[in-house]
């Protein structure tokens, strides 16, 4: 991966959406000697948690955190990207919507009221959606927040000129490789594993308790079956749904018995 930095330290921007700041506070505390201030092997262009400094476009990487939820992240997303060589979202806000997505199954005019005494003042959209569903993105860095070692999996691979190594599996699979007992095969505890995207280490599990779905839905994932086994297990309908809706609210839950939802897909 090389860019518009050739022949110098690569220049890295990081960028805040609608967020919380945990990823960005990840990059800080993870990478201190790879995105340090005064050296290391990248050249930090803009990164306002960390510098004042804030230099023009273009940028070798550009790390996006956090979701687009105003037109005007709209029109900045489409500009990171034409500045950006190589673009990266960040934590599961930026991949998949994150916890403000749970808007989209609702009315966000009568959410607003609720919460704002003048909610004419603001300027929202409707729904919270990833980068991804607005521009090109290069690769997807999921967590609430991200882990530490795939965030240097991703610097370092940029550095290498090579793709990096983001698992693509559920986190069922982590489970399996560190012989953790299935929570719900094994206790009937709700757990989000078979359709949540891997990269935790399935801390959850190891201690016995669910998934609950933070790193985001993986996609092609059995989520009908899923329903049907947490059916079998005694979980309510209700509980089900908000357990799926979490991390994962613009993603369409099949129904228990299979068949397709509105908007969604049975999976077989």
């Amino acid at each position: 991966m090389t860019g518009p930095g050739d022949g110098s330290r690569p220049t890295v921007a990081v960028w805040k959406f609608t967020s919380c700041d945990g990823c960005q506070l990840q990059l800080v505390d993870c990478a201190e000697g790879v995105l340090a201030t005064g050296g290391g092997p990248f050249r930090i262009a803009h990164f306002t948690e960390l510098t004042p400094v804030s230099e023009r476009g273009p940028y070798d990487l550009s790390l996006v955190e956090g979701s687009v939820t105003t037109s005007d992240e709209i029109e900045r997303i489409h500009r990171i990207r034409s500045m950006s060589h190589t673009l990266v979202t960040i934590g599961t806000c930026a991949t998949a919507g994150g916890i403000q997505a749970l808007r989209n199954l609702s009315d966000a005019g009568e959410l607003a009221g609720a919460a704002y005494p003048r909610p004419e003042l603001l300027a929202t959209l409707a729904t919270s959606t990833p980068a991804s569903a607005h521009v090109h993105v290069d690769v997807e860095l999921p967590g609430c927040p991200i882990e530490c070692h795939q965030l240097v999996e991703v610097l370092a691979a940029h550095l290498a000129g090579r793709r990096p190594v983001v698992p693509d599996h559920a986190v069922c699979h982590e489970c399996k490789a560190a012989g953790t007992v299935c929570v719900l095969v094994a206790g009937g505890t709700p757990c989000l594993g078979p359709v949540t995207r891997a990269g935790c280490g399935a801390r959850c599990p190891a201690v016995g308790r669910g998934c609950f779905g933070c790193f985001g839905p993986l996609e092609g994932a059995p989520a009908g079956a899923l329903t049907r086994a947490l059916a079998r297990s005694g979980t309510p309908p209700a509980d089900t749904a908000g357990l799926l809706a979490a991390f994962g609210a613009g993603v369409p839950v099949p129904p228990p018995h299979g068949r397709p939802a509105a908007g969604g897909r049975a999976d077989r």
